[in-house]
């Protein structure tokens, strides 16, 4: 078995632990992109052992870190309360049982300028790595470690199809993809990881283009 350099030293991170601290800044910058970094209030849920240690491994300053903008090597992450309040921007951190999750979850409650709420759930995996599993109450798996499209869609013929046509006009390609349907309301959620960056006028052609396509998040 081969054992590289990283797997030794760890991810370059601002400390003290890469699935305390690291893992949580992505875990916050994720769900600062999802909300388009729109957002005038968050809460953080703590579970398992980010509530219990969340103080002092720095989890809590990681995790607003992220929603404030900064990636895991941002030396800002260390003042990221003083900066957020700054900014007039609202926080609180509970500690709560999510359920049967990993120790290392936390749920991220979003409320934008115009009141609207969103939610995000991810677990920081260990070694600076993270996942996401919920997405407003939906369940979803993804890594964030590429570019991603994300698509929520009336669930009709047609729509994965259209979203890919898309997709190949502006020359991006897809490195995996999975669609999560959800009966109760008959939609869906389809997650695209592609193997590039794009720019947000991709935002603007999918809902133009696609009738069905309620909302997008990018990533």
């Amino acid at each position: 078995m081969s054992i590289s350099t990283f797997d030794c030293l760890g991810p370059i991170m601002i400390g003290p632990s890469s699935s305390h601290t690291a893992g949580a800044a992505k875990i916050g910058l994720v769900a600062n992109k999802i909300a388009n970094n729109n957002i005038k209030s968050v809460i953080f849920y703590l579970h398992g052992s980010f509530a219990k240690t969340h103080k002092g491994h720095g989890t809590d300053k990681a995790l607003l870190g992220g929603i404030l903008g900064f990636d895991e090597k941002d030396k800002r992450i260390r003042h990221s309360f003083e900066i957020a309040k700054e900014r007039n921007l609202e926080f609180k951190f509970i500690e709560k049982d999510l359920g049967d999750v990993h120790p290392n979850t936390v749920l991220i409650e979003m409320t934008s300028n115009e009141n609207t709420i969103t939610t995000i759930q991810g677990t920081s995996t260990g070694g600076g790595a993270m996942e996401i599993n919920m997405l407003n109450g939906l369940n979803v798996k993804f890594s964030g470690n590429a570019p991603t499209i994300i698509t929520v869609h009336k669930d009709v013929p047609g729509v994965v199809a259209k979203v890919t046509a898309v997709l190949a006009e502006k020359n991006l390609n897809i490195s995996t993809m999975s669609v999560l349907k959800d009966e109760s309301n008959n939609t869906a959620t389809m997650i695209i990881e592609v193997d590039k960056i794009f720019d947000n006028s991709i935002k603007d052609l999918l809902l133009s283009k696609i009738e069905a396509v309620n909302k997008i998040y990018l990533f």
